[in-house]
């Protein structure tokens, strides 16, 4: 049983292993669940790229924005863009 606040992921700290320190089946299981979020139709993907450049953003940040928020960007979420793009290669 995990602690309050905790979301039962692999741990952030730096394993021992790929998998990190914890069971081996926990690592594979949210790396699945990872590749599936990122499984959409040709179609949407498409519509996401364009949508994307349009606000200067990659791909993968526009993606990101709505699995994470739920919110698609718009032209007029100057901030939240501004946010994103400043974040860029920052590794935590």
């Amino acid at each position: 049983m995990a602690e309050h606040g905790h979301n039962n992921g692999p741990p952030l700290d730096d394993p021992e292993h790929e998998w990190g320190n914890g069971p081996v089946g926990k690592y594979f299981d949210w790396k699945a669940a990872s590749a599936a979020a990122w499984k959409v139709p040709d179609e949407i993907a498409i519509m996401r790229a364009r949508r994307a450049e349009k606000l200067g953003l990659s791909y993968h940040e526009y993606t990101l924005e709505i699995m994470e928020r739920g919110r698609y960007l718009q032209a007029a979420d100057v901030e939240r863009i501004a946010e994103i793009v400043a974040k860029r290669g920052v590794r935590y």
